[in-house]
């Protein structure tokens, strides 16, 4: 039996496990399922591994994104360049047997995991389709594992972004600090936080609504709620509005595609 995953915490619902488990069924794909790993602390993923021999494939959310890394025996390049892993290939190759097509895990187990970063992806194809040419401004709401993929895919499109966060880092703002005129000269906003996702779904990034237009473009990285506060907010005063769902199901398709590509276990 093939068996694929989630890991992240907590794990109350799962987008993954009812999209790959109708999606097994839908396509008639033996033997294989598809469960969810609730692990509070990223330092569980080698019992988990060593419990379920059987996994291929683990996708990785909230809050393993960029921890994860650590435990990986080889990262693809767009996913080091965003510093953050949603998606893991569990290969029957060994660190040691990797070594002779020059890349050795170094990570002391007899099977090889590596990362990859299925959100640029999906963000990215989902995005471009909305698009105009007055969208060279954004703003993204948010600085964790996800944002760093959104921040990928701003990068290479061109599109100029700030970064808005609760807490101070190095060139980004503060939400108190954020302005109307900011949000003004942004006719990008992607919201990167939990924020609204549900059960919390009286919360909203706390940003000048009243600055938005209809040019402005508001994607919101989450898909439940279907319509946050944060698009409702958005939508009220003209904006086109895009939430997470579409990504997902995009960033999912990649997956099994890295997952069924080559290395799995039989």
């Amino acid at each position: 039996m093939k068996q694929y995953g989630l890991i992240g915490y907590p794990l109350s619902h799962s987008f993954s496990q009812k999209y790959f488990s109708d999606k097994f069924e839908r396509e008639l794909i033996p033997e294989s399922e598809y469960h969810i790993y609730p692990i509070e602390h990223i330092s569980e993923l080698p019992a988990l591994l060593k419990a379920h021999p059987g996994l291929c494939g683990l996708n990785v959310t909230v809050p393993h994104k960029i921890s994860v890394l650590k435990y990986l025996d080889w990262i693809e390049p767009d996913a080091k360049s965003a510093g953050a892993v949603n998606c893991i290939r569990i290969s029957s190759e060994s660190p040691v047997e990797a070594a002779f097509s020059g890349e050795l895990g170094v990570k002391g187990h007899d099977f090889r995991l590596e990362g990859f970063n299925t959100d640029i992806y999906g963000f990215e194809m989902s995005l471009k389709p909305l698009l105009k040419d007055y969208h060279d401004q954004a703003l993204v709401l948010g600085d964790g594992g996800a944002a760093r993929a959104v921040k990928c895919v701003l990068d290479s499109l061109g599109i100029n972004f700030k970064v808005v966060t609760r807490k101070p880092h190095e060139g980004n703002l503060l939400f108190k600090d954020l302005k109307p005129y900011h949000v003004k000269h942004a006719t990008l906003i992607i919201n990167a936080t939990p924020l609204g996702m549900v059960p919390n779904v009286k919360e909203y990034p706390p940003i000048p609504y009243e600055a938005i237009t209809d040019k402005h473009l508001l994607y919101d990285l989450i898909y439940n709620p279907e319509k946050t506060l944060f698009l409702e907010k958005g939508e009220a005063q003209g904006a086109v509005i895009k939430n997470g769902y579409e990504m997902l199901t995009l960033q999912a398709e990649k997956g099994w595609e890295i997952w069924t590509l080559k290395g799995m276990h039989p």
